[in-house]
């Protein structure tokens, strides 16, 4: 059952009423984000663990320290 004028119009002026002018990008934002976020769970594991291996890869490794306690260059 497709939206046609008149019933997407009526939708439109409801959410301007409940959501306000003002409010109205901040509320489509979080609304994307979260659209956003669930694609990503749904598209399954592999993107975590894709993402999690490159942020590992860019990490820098640590400093090594002397046995006085100081780092070492």
């Amino acid at each position: 059952m497709p939206l046609h004028g008149w019933e997407f119009l009526i939708i439109v002026v409801v959410v301007l009423i409940v959501f306000g002018v003002g409010k109205l990008p901040q509320t489509l934002g979080s609304l994307g984000k979260g659209v956003r976020s669930f694609r990503k769970a749904s598209a399954g594991e592999d993107v975590d663990t894709e993402s999690m291996e490159s942020k590992s890869k860019k990490e820098e490794p640590a400093k090594e320290k002397d046995t006085a306690g100081e780092e070492k260059s």
